[in-house]
């Protein structure tokens, strides 16, 4: 198999092989969640604000605690992802808890061929638009999915983040999408310990790359913000700040690792 050419293939198959390993996480803190504890994070609370009463898809929800959190919140959620394991345990989490969430099982540029609704909200965040190599291509189909007057909220880990190596030491890949990334990675970043290879295909992109291919997709940036933390443990080298906030240690306070944009239709 040909990784770069067949990058959903190879793609899949991680993160179905990350499933399994990610529910019975200490990261993911299943107990918690299924207890009534939120996946969600200050950033997009902030960005969400009140959802209640609202449609939402969720764009690459992994197996869905994000999407049940928001359901939690009042909210009608679909949510999507390439995982065929990933949607299962989404379906299986939604119909233990009793929460108003479906799931489908799709790609995201090919998911205007098997859903055809608007949403008040589209909503992705965290290590998703890596994993896509064409942004104009991803801004075409987020911009399918508002619907006028609707809103996209979408928070992602910084693209400086992605320059360096593992151990943050120096530069090893370009800030532009510039080339196919292809890795094989031990473990998982939520469980660093976990006895598996895993093979995946992805992409850097700019932030002028993001913006731009919004702007060109009738998507207003109404908002644009930039932070010097990340609300996850989930690099190397990080020391936690504050509840929730993590910064790489080699780096401080002195540079951004995720950044957030809301943008209306």
């Amino acid at each position: 198999m040909d990784a770069k050419k067949d990058y959903i293939e190879v793609n899949k198959k991680t993160w179905n092989e990350k499933v399994a390993l990610h529910v019975d996480s200490e990261f993911y803190n299943m107990k918690d969640f299924l207890a009534g504890e939120t996946s969600l994070n200050e950033i997009e609370l902030n960005l969400l604000g009140d959802i209640k009463g609202k449609k939402i898809l969720h764009l690459q929800c992994h197996f869905g605690q994000d999407t049940l959190s928001l359901a939690r919140m009042g909210a009608e959620v679909t949510g999507v992802d390439l995982s065929d394991k990933a949607v299962e345990k989404g379906r299986e989490l939604a119909e233990q808890l009793g929460l108003n969430a479906r799931f489908i099982c799709s790609d995201v540029y090919k998911l205007p061929e098997v859903l055809e609704e608007q949403f008040d909200i589209v909503y992705t965040s965290y290590g998703v638009i890596g994993w896509l190599p064409n942004m104009n291509k991803w801004a075409e189909v987020v911009s399918k999915f508002v619907k006028p007057g609707g809103k996209f909220v979408f928070v992602e880990f910084h693209p400086f983040v992605w320059m360096y190596d593992y151990d943050f030491t120096k530069v090893d890949y370009s800030y532009f999408n510039v080339e196919d990334i292809v890795e094989t990675e031990s473990g998982t970043y939520a469980d660093r310990s976990a006895d598996v290879q895993l093979k995946s295909v992805s992409w850097n992109h700019s932030i002028a790359e993001v913006v731009q291919s919004l702007v060109d997709h009738q998507l207003q940036i109404k908002t644009f913000e930039e932070h010097n933390y990340s609300p996850y443990s989930c690099f190397n080298h990080v020391v936690e700040i504050a509840p929730k906030k993590f910064q790489i240690a080699p780096f401080g306070d002195k540079v951004p690792l995720v950044y957030a944009i809301v943008a209306s239709k």
